[in-house]
């Protein structure tokens, strides 16, 4: 329990340093005390930090905290992505080149990988690289290119080329689907080549997705299952879907 206001916000601060938001129940229990103890302090704070609809954010940057609570919060499958990309953090060791990909799972997986890390990352969308920027153990690598808001992300050639370069061990990918079958798919036809370029540079690459994912087919095909070591979801995947990832001889990582 930490007995003072002052230390209180120091580890709220810290916090918020890795991520954008955290939500007041998680800090109430985080720090050991009420959650109208935790609305004093920040009260209290002058400005260091807000309270916003059930969030503590940034005081410097309340709009940008914002931002992500009405992101995350009208995704009705958050908590299942985060549990995802908790399991998906644990795979991540000091010293690794790690690619992180677009989407509105991957901003977890970026407030999930611990702090004291050292790490490269790889990125090419904005709230992934907005969170893992804060933390100055990590060296960040940002593609760039054309700006799509579709998924807040870049895309081009230099981008390519420069990802080819770059050795990395570990790549995260989202998806909007995940079939046996049909493989592997997202909604963006130009995520494509960046998608495919990061599972063919990288040593280990693995799929997240929350299960709601799981069975379904998008447009934009980029890879089948088998080149993936795993599939890593949260422990809402159906019985049939398990099975059906099993019968295809896919990794299902379920915490």
């Amino acid at each position: 329990m930490f007995k003072s206001r002052s230390d209180r916000l120091t580890r709220l601060t810290e916090v918020l340093e890795r991520g954008s938001v955290i939500r007041l129940k998680e800090a109430a229990r985080m720090l050991g005390v009420s959650e109208m103890t935790v609305r004093r302090d920040v009260a209290a704070c002058n400005g260091r930090l807000a309270y916003l609809g059930g969030y503590i954010v940034n005081g410097q940057d309340p709009q940008g905290g914002l931002s992500y609570v009405l992101d995350w919060e009208k995704d009705v499958h958050a908590q299942n992505k985060q549990a995802a990309c908790a399991t998906a953090a644990r795979l991540i060791e000091q010293g690794d080149t790690i690619f992180i990909d677009c989407g509105t799972t991957m901003p977890h997986l970026a407030a999930c990988i611990p702090a004291d890390l050292h790490l490269t990352v790889v990125c090419y969308a904005m709230n992934v690289a907005e969170i893992v920027c804060k933390n100055p153990n990590m060296t960040v690598v940002l593609l760039g290119g054309l700006y799509h808001r579709s998924s807040v992300s870049f895309a081009s050639e230099e981008g390519l080329a420069m990802l080819r370069k770059i050795g990395i061990n570990k790549a995260f990918l989202s998806a909007g689907g995940v079939h046996p079958e049909r493989g592997v798919s997202c909604s963006n036809f130009h995520e494509i080549p960046i998608k495919q370029a990061a599972i063919e540079t990288a040593v280990h690459s693995y799929v997240v997705v929350d299960s709601s994912k799981l069975g379904k087919v998008k447009p934009a095909r980029f890879a089948d299952l088998q080149v993936f070591e795993s599939v890593i979801t949260d422990d809402g995947a159906e019985p049939d879907q398990r099975r059906a990832m099993e019968a295809a001889g896919i990794a299902l990582v379920i915490d």
